[in-house]
């Protein structure tokens, strides 16, 4: 399963990108779409603030972009080939503060990113309702088991 994790901008790891390459194979397997090919970025609010301005015209940080290799003109490119995920983890700290923990709070924006290379949006009310829901449902799959303190009787 080719999930390519890389950092850039940050003095810290707050998340350790083993932990997002493992959520994110998880979300895979439960699309089931297990080989797909997906790039995430882990940066600061300085590197994707620059790539928000210069793809989206937007000119301030975000918490997650999603860079769709199946969308747009040009040649069809192999199925597998989703595209790029970039989060950052200084918004994800921030957003996450007081209220969980942030490897959560960054498997929820892998989701969101996710989904948008999969063609989902949320520009209305229906959709963003479609979009939620399907993002529970590939945080609780990425979410590592946890083990139940069941005793044999």
């Amino acid at each position: 399963m080719p999930v390519h994790v890389q950092t850039r901008g940050l003095r810290r790891r707050s998340v350790a990108p083993s932990e997002v390459r493992r959520r994110a194979e998880r979300m895979l397997a439960a699309i089931r779409r297990p080989q797909a090919e997906l790039s995430l970025l882990l940066c600061d609010d300085a590197t994707i603030h620059a790539l928000n301005r210069d793809y989206r015209g937007k000119d301030r940080p975000t918490d997650v972009l999603a860079f769709a290799m199946q969308e747009g003109e040009g040649p069809a490119l192999h199925p597998d080939l989703l595209g790029d995920v970039v989060i950052s983890l200084e918004t994800a700290r921030r957003q996450a503060a007081g209220r969980c923990a942030i490897v959560h709070e960054v498997t929820f924006l892998l989701a969101h990113g996710l989904l948008h290379l999969l063609g989902y949006d949320h520009r209305d009310e229906d959709e963003r309702r479609v979009m939620m829901a399907l993002t529970d449902g590939l945080v609780a799959a990425a979410s590592p088991r946890r083990r139940l303190g069941i005793s044999r009787g």
